[in-house]
């Protein structure tokens, strides 16, 4: 017959116990330190603009692991290869070029094409509506780059690239400075022309309505559009609707 001592059961249950808290400790420990790692990277991203470069988050001594976990974690985003943005940063409203007394919402879909090619344009469609120079609203950002740029891989947001020879790239663009990026997005004249100069890709009824809407603002410079429609080459098909916009 055997007989089991108590007091060494009670012993060892202690120490399991003593174990098991050690263990817990240790756990709340490591997990308190990947928090607070996780918090630095943030408030890095959040004191440069929201956008980091992978090089400069490893020169800022950050582990490649604890950006790989924020970003499964959804807390950051890929804009592209070497390129990521805080999620949520929102909306940043600023004033429209030139234009007194109104405003623009810039979205963060914009903010992230821009960072990604910093030789990209906001164009055609995509700046018609940000002037609010039509009621459509397309699902890309189109975007105009050098006729032998490369784009990198980018999977969102969609977009949609237009290459531009030098004649038609360089004329027309205006900077829109918001907190560490610089949106460079075609002037309206420039985007009305354009918009004749494609009209064969997405008909003539967009490019209309975008010169109407301008026409009708106060801030309308008829000598602008004849301009850019001489740059663009379109003078031939716009301007007869030009003059019959003007003399109503």
């Amino acid at each position: 017959m055997y007989f089991v001592d108590l007091s060494l059961l009670k012993i060892g249950r202690v120490k399991f116990r003593l174990i098991l808290f050690f263990c817990q400790c240790i756990i709340l420990t490591v997990k308190k330190i990947h928090s607070t790692d996780m918090e630095r990277i943030i408030a890095y991203f959040r004191k440069h603009g929201g956008y980091a470069l992978m090089k400069e988050l490893k020169a800022a001594s950050f582990q490649t692991r604890d950006i790989a976990r924020l970003l499964k974690e959804g807390a950051i985003i890929k804009v592209k290869p070497g390129l990521y943005r805080v999620a949520n940063v929102g909306e940043m409203v600023l004033p429209l070029p030139k234009m007194k007394g109104s405003g623009s919402t810039i979205s963060q879909e914009i903010i992230d094409v821009c960072k990604a090619l910093p030789d990209g344009v906001i164009c055609l469609a995509s700046a018609l509506a940000f002037y609010d120079l039509t009621t459509f609203n397309p699902s890309e950002i189109y975007v105009a780059i050098p006729n032998a740029a490369k784009v990198p891989k980018i999977d969102f947001p969609p977009l949609r690239v237009f290459y531009f020879r030098e004649r038609f790239y360089k004329p027309g663009i205006e900077r829109i400075e918001v907190p560490n990026c610089t949106i460079k997005i075609y002037s309206k004249e420039k985007t009305i022309c354009d918009m004749f100069r494609y009209r064969n890709k997405y008909g003539e009824d967009l490019a209309l309505e975008g010169l109407k809407t301008y026409l009708s603002r106060k801030e309308a410079n008829v000598n602008k559009l004849r301009k850019y429609a001489g740059i663009c080459q379109v003078k031939t098909v716009m301007m007869p609707y030009l003059k019959a916009l003007v003399k109503q």
